[in-house]
């Protein structure tokens, strides 16, 4: 009788211990979604409007590129947790590895700002061949450049650091 009674025992432990290792996975799981960094897949992931040269899915080469979604909620601030000011027409923030706007117009004369609010350091530095002016150095998180555009034009830029960071300031006269 013993060995009788002692199998649901066993059988009840096991399916506790399978449900607490289930529920502590899910738990880990869920608590991972919330990381500000990009995963370690290796994957790249540009912003809208951005382009990877060089890199598998961009244009002229084979495979594919995964591109997250934007965020739907509006930007909030890390210290008081409030919806963030919309940004000035003369500015570009750097966030999620993305410059934003991805293309910025402003007349000639203007004076632009680019405000890294990224974990990461980031450059702002005209493309090569461009012949444009852009050459920030390395920006640390909450750092600014700032440059006045003269001259109307278009003014293609990366970052240096992730090439794959890209955009354009519209200069109209």
């Amino acid at each position: 009788m013993n060995v009788n009674s002692s199998a649901p025992v066993r059988r009840s432990r096991t399916a506790c211990l399978v449900a607490v290792a289930v529920a502590g996975a899910l738990g880990l799981l869920s608590a991972c979604g919330g990381s500000s960094h990009p995963g370690p897949t290796g994957a790249l992931s540009p912003g809208p409007g951005q382009t990877l040269p060089g890199f598998p899915g961009a244009s002229g080469t084979s495979g594919t590129v995964a591109v997250s979604p934007l965020p739907t909620t509006a930007p909030t601030s890390a210290a008081s947790g409030q919806p963030s000011a919309p940004a000035a027409a003369n500015a570009v923030t750097i966030k999620n590895f993305a410059f934003a706007p991805a293309t910025l117009t402003v007349k000639a004369g203007t004076t632009v700002t680019w405000t890294n609010a990224d974990s990461d350091a980031h450059t702002v530095t005209s493309k090569q061949g461009s012949g444009g002016p852009l050459q920030s150095a390395a920006l640390a998180t909450n750092d600014t450049y700032s440059y006045t555009f003269a001259q109307p034009g278009t003014y293609p830029y990366y970052c240096t650091i992730h090439p794959f960071m890209t955009a354009t300031v519209e200069v109209t006269p």
